[in-house]
Parts: C-alpha cells; sequence; structure tokens
C-alpha cells in the first residue's frame, strides 16, 4: 500500500536507541493493520479474549509501545479521517483482495494447510472502528496522545514533522516523503525478529530512517518532481501507475520532460488520469495547524482493568510490561511473538 521507491532513494539503517528522545508521529492505521496482521496463532487465527474479542492490536500496541517508551521515545499516533474521494478506486480494490484471501484461508484451513493459512490470513486482515477505539482508550490509559486526521493520517502526521513538533513520521510507507515529512521512520513498530508464513523462515526486521533533503539531493529532484516521480510508479490515488514504468524509467522521463504532463510518451495515458488532482492533494494536503500533543505518564490501575479485567490479558505479564516504565534502560531488540508464541 502507498507509494514503494524501493531502492530508489537512499535509506540509513539505524538501531532504535539512536531516535531514543524523539518525538514520533505515528501512522495509526498503519501500525494497527501490522499488528492485526503479524501477531497471529500457527493457523492464522488472532489473539482472543474470553469473550471472543480480538486483541491482536491491542497487544501489539502495547508492548511495541513499552519498548518505545522504555528507550525515551515519544510517541504521538495519528489516525485516518474522511480518505480523500482519489481513494476510492484503492479503498475497493483492498476490499476485494480481502474478501478473495478471506475465501483462500478457509479453503486453506479446510485443506489443513496452516502454512497458507497463515498466509493468506494475513492479507484478509481488516480494520475495524472498534479497533480503532480500542487502540485510543489503550493509548489513553498508556499517556500517549492521538491525533484524528481531516483525511490521510500521513499527511497529518507529516504537517507536524514539518512544524517541528514532532522530530519525524513513522510509517511502513513512503507517501510522508510525497506529502513533505522532512523525516521518515520505517520498521519503528515491527523492528526485531518476524516469521514469514509463505517461506516458514525468520527475518530480523532493521529500523530505517530516510531524510527528504536526503532524497531530493541523491535524486536530483525537486519536491514537486518527487510527487510526480510517485504518481508515475503509483500511489494510493493512481494505484496501478503507467504500465512499464518502473524507478528508472520514470527518473528518466523527469530528468528530460521536467514535468509529469511533458511527457510525450505517456501523453494518452495522462488524459486519464486526474495527475493535477493527485498532485495538490500532495503537496496541499488537508490536515489540521499548531497541533499540540500532550503526553501523560502511564495509569497503572486503569490498564490492569482495560487488559486484564476486561480483555483478559496475563496480569503476571501486563504487571512485568509496566515494571519496565518504572526505570529506563536501553531496551534489546525484541520480537513481538516473545509475547505472543
Amino acid at each position: 500500500m502507498g507509494v514503494d521507491f524501493g531502492d530508489a532513494i537512499p535509506r540509513e539503517k539505524i538501531e532504535l536507541a539512536d531516535i531514543s528522545g524523539w518525538r514520533l508521529a505515528v501512522d495509526g492505521y498503519n501500525a494497527l493493520y501490522q499488528f492485526l496482521a503479524i501477531i497471529r496463532g500457527p493457523s492464522g487465527e488472532h489473539l482472543k479474549d474470553s469473550r471472543g474479542r480480538v486483541t491482536s492490536h491491542i497487544s501489539g500496541l502495547f508492548y511495541r509501545n513499552i519498548n518505545l517508551l522504555e528507550l525515551g521515545i515519544k510517541l504521538v499516533y495519528v489516525f485516518d479521517g474522511k480518505p480523500p474521494d482519489l481513494k476510492k478506486e484503492e479503498i475497493e480494490r483492498r476490499s476485494a483482495q480481502r474478501r478473495e484471501a478471506k475465501d483462500q484461508y478457509l479453503r486453506a484451513l479446510q485443506a489443513g494447510d496452516t502454512v497458507q493459512a497463515r498466509k493468506f490470513a494475513e492479507a484478509s486482515t481488516v480494520l475495524r472502528r472498534d479497533m480503532v477505539a480500542d487502540a485510543k482508550e489503550l493509548l489513553e490509559a498508556m499517556g500517549i496522545p492521538w491525533v484524528d486526521a481531516p483525511s490521510e493520517g500521513e499527511a497529518q502526521a507529516s504537517v507536524m514533522a514539518s512544524e517541528g513538533t514532532v522530530n519525524a513520521v513513522a510509517s511502513q510507507d513512503h507517501d510522508s516523503l510525497v506529502f513533505g515529512a522532512p523525516i521518515l521512520v520505517r520498521n519503528v513498530t515491527i523492528s526485531g525478529k518476524r516469521r514469514l508464513p509463505a517461506k516458514g523462515i525468520m527475518i530480523n526486521v532493521v529500523p530505517e530512517r530516510i531524510t527528504l533533503s536526503s532524497v531530493l539531493s541523491a535524486t536530483g529532484l525537486t519536491r514537486e518532481q518527487l510527487v510526480d516521480f510517485a504518481i508515475l510508479l503509483g500511489t494510493d490515488f493512481n494505484p496501478d501507475g503507467f504500465e512499464g514504468v518502473g524507478p528508472v524509467r520514470a527518473m528518466s522521463y523527469l530528468k528530460k520532460y521536467g514535468r509529469l504532463e511533458e511527457i510525450k510518451e505517456l501523453r494518452d495515458k495522462l488524459s486519464d488520469l486526474n495527475y493535477q488532482g493527485i498532485r495538490d492533494l500532495y503537496l496541499n494536503a488537508p490536515a489540521a495547524k499548531g497541533i499540540s500533543p500532550v503526553w501523560g505518564t502511564p495509569d497503572r490501575e486503569r490498564l490492569l482493568s482495560y487488559l486484564v479485567g476486561e480483555h483478559s490479558f496475563s496480569r503476571d505479564r501486563v504487571e512485568a510490561g509496566l515494571a519496565r516504565l518504572q526505570v529506563k534502560k536501553e531496551a534489546p531488540s525484541e520480537t513481538l511473538e516473545k509475547w505472543f508464541g
């Protein structure tokens, strides 16, 4: 999902300790989707409480936040508002893909193929409104502020980074750079060991820091041309991009013609695309200005009531997690699976 620049832009591998003391605007929907996709049982089933309610997203949010808070990182989660009309096609495409993945998941379960079941379970992940409400309640109990964006969460987070409210945006997608965020940090919420169900192997996911100034310097593009570069490759607002146009060709076009509408080879295809609308959305995205997050401290009793009393979490594990917040220390990289089996 989102723009994928791949190896076309420079990126720096870092340790989470390298951003100790930073303030991060976290793409809330992005993080919750990751937790819901990854934190599952052997056959792809979600974690659930004693009443059958999904808790994978709550588990991921609680324990990952502890890792980051322990490092002195201040978090503010930003959630999507009303999606732009230009995103309608992409939303419908994703919904269709998830429905198909759900069907394949059920077929794999019936066939007893747990490897394929886990793979399709991840692809069928759905984030519901009640899950977002769960996340907000947990964040409040942890003393972590959250913001509802008027539209795209990454656009709002990028404005907060541009204004200096936060040091960087934390997201898996590169869209924050296209929205103008000075710094993007990837793999913050999923760093550590992760199992690839389709291959049956474990990989080490390492955080990355990408700066907009380095991207523009290395590519020789302006901010406006970076937006055009993204449109050529495909965005949430034109998911198919342009057939036969990858990073190398897209870069070549922009070096030769300067602007998207000047590319002679794509003139016919451009006539069917609202590229100016997409460009304007990235350059002038709706977002609130001057947001001032207020950070608090974890409310122990509220967290115990919510996690243990309401959602059947292990009291010992929750207590152990809360104890880690009492004394700041450098936290080792951990796998989410330590907590979820």
